[in-house]
This record gives structure tokens, sequence and C-alpha cells, in this order.
């Protein structure tokens, strides 16, 4: 199958995406698969007109995952893997992601939205404050006092106009890849770093990732039929990865959803899927053939 890879792009997470790119690139080409890549910005989408009966979107980040890129991709009525434009430019939004679920009655952590003109009172603490719109980590801040969430918002505010402060829960950190609407099964991530931050997500040897998360099997379960409940809710398709916490009673919270994971070798989709008996190639195989299969559909 001819096959165009889009990666590297113009969002902080640049690096990445060209990691995330290259392992694709090879997953596919050791498939059988004809492929040609495109480094692709908004200024750039000279590989979209490069013939291919599928595009591979593996960007993260603004335009490549927020919905700009899959929008010109159904403008131009090209099959790619992933999740719409609507779903995208939902999952980038970590604001309108926890709307969605707490209409759907999906739990996810207490959270504020911050502006220039919010009152302070609205901060709280312990607390977790996020930019918005950002993947990988990018400007994530845990405070454990009002003044720590109070200079968090105030930086993320000045830079992006908006901030998102979260209620810190303590507990087991566990992140869940869903693969065809599947749920596979969940990861608990410990990292001797503060928190799975950028650094403990692709830099050095800061974390270990268990399959084994002893836990009682109804709890698991639960985990993975919310994490397919927010996939579902958020109008994802093909894949994504869910992030959820449990608190010290094992209550499961919805943290975010990436509707374009990672496909480094430290990435987590992967992993999961590997863990499935799903080997790298094979993984990328299906999502390109589950793409071509709409692409038939439609014809």
């Amino acid at each position: 199958m001819k096959v165009t890879v889009l990666y590297g792009g113009p969002s902080a997470e640049r690096e990445v995406s060209l990691v995330s790119g290259k392992s694709v690139i090879d997953g596919l080409l050791s498939m059988g698969h004809e492929v040609f890549a495109s480094d692709v910005s908004p200024t750039d989408l000279s590989g979209l007109d490069h013939p291919a009966e599928v595009i591979f979107p593996v960007l993260h980040g603004q335009f490549g995952e927020s919905g700009e890129l899959q929008e010109i991709l159904e403008e131009r009525n090209l099959a790619f893997v992933g999740s719409g434009s609507r779903a995208s430019r939902l999952g980038m939004n970590k604001v309108n992601t926890k709307i969605t679920w707490q209409e759907a009655g999906l739990p996810t952590p207490r959270w504020e939205l911050i502006d220039n003109s919010s009152p302070t009172e609205k901060i709280f603490a312990p607390s977790v404050v996020k930019a918005v719109a950002s993947g990988s980590s990018i400007d994530v801040y845990i405070c454990r006092d009002l003044d720590e969430a109070k200079a968090a918002a105030a930086k993320l505010v000045n830079k992006y106009g908006t901030a998102l402060v979260e209620q810190f829960i303590q507990g087991k950190e566990l992140t869940v890849g869903i693969l065809e609407e599947l749920p596979l099964d969940p990861i608990r991530i410990s990292t001797t770093r503060q928190f799975y931050d950028f650094e403990a997500k692709y830099k050095g040897n800061f974390t270990e990732y268990h399959f084994d998360l002893g836990l009682p099997d109804t709890i698991i379960q639960q985990v993975r039929e919310l994490a397919r409940r927010a996939h579902g809710t958020a109008g994802c398709r093909d894949l994504s990865r869910v992030d959820v916490m449990l608190d010290e009673n094992n209550a499961p919270y919805l943290l975010e959803i990436n509707t374009l994971p990672g496909f480094t070798p430290k990435s987590l989709l992967p992993k999961a899927a590997k863990h499935a008996g799903i080997e790298f190639g094979a993984l990328v195989d299906r999502l390109v053939r589950r793409a071509d299969q709409r692409r038939r559909a439609a014809a």
C-alpha cells in the first residue's frame, strides 16, 4: 500500500514527532508498504500532493494533533489514520474534554479555568496547573500550596491567556491504550521525578512501566471500561491513550486523552500493544489497513 507519513510539524512537540515518525516509517517498511515521508507544516503541505492511498499523521501538539491538519485531510477527501478533526480539536482542549466527560457522567478531577479576569479565589491547592492545549506534559506544574498554584497559573495565563487548575489526586497513575475502539491492558507508571513530565517520558531512565498493577481485577476492568467510554464519548477513532488516576480508595478519575499518542521507543500505546501480542510492524499495519477500509467504503 502507498502510505504517506506526516511527521515533524511546527509544535513544541516536534522533537517527539520526528522520533515517532521515524519509527512508524520503519514499521511500515518492514510490513512491505511503499512509504513517502513528509515533514509537514501549515506553510508546506506539498507532501499531501504525493500519490497515496492512506495518510498516517504522526504529529503531536498544535496543528498536527489539534484538528487543523485533520480538517485539511477531510477537505481533500484523503483517508488517514486516527481521529477526525472534531475529536482531535476536542482532545487537544483539556477543558472541553472534561466538560464532555462530565456531561456523560464520567469522573474527572475538580477543575477551574483561569484567565486574566478570574478572581484568585478560583485557584486552589494542592493542584496540578497545566496548559489547556499542550501535550507531552509540557507546561505542567504540581503545586502543593496556594502560593505555588497562583504563581504557576499566573505564568501560564501570561504565556497562553488561560490555565487549567485541576485537583491533585494522590494515588496510582495509569494509562490505557485504545486500539480499534477496544482498551488494551492498563500500564502503571512510576517515576523517580516529581511526576510523569517530559523528562520522565522521553529522557533518561527515570520511569518504570508495569502491567502488574497490584489491583483487584474488578478495579482493572473498571479502568478499562472507563477508558473505552472516554474514547467513545470524545468521538475518537482507531487509537488513543487515556490517562487515569486512582485515588487512595482506588476510585478512578479521567485526566486527559491523547488522540494521537506517540510511537517512540518509550511510547505507551506500542508497549501495551506488544503486551497484547501485537508487534510494532503489525500495529502500524493494522492502523493503515483500517484507514484504507474507510477509503474503500466511501468510494
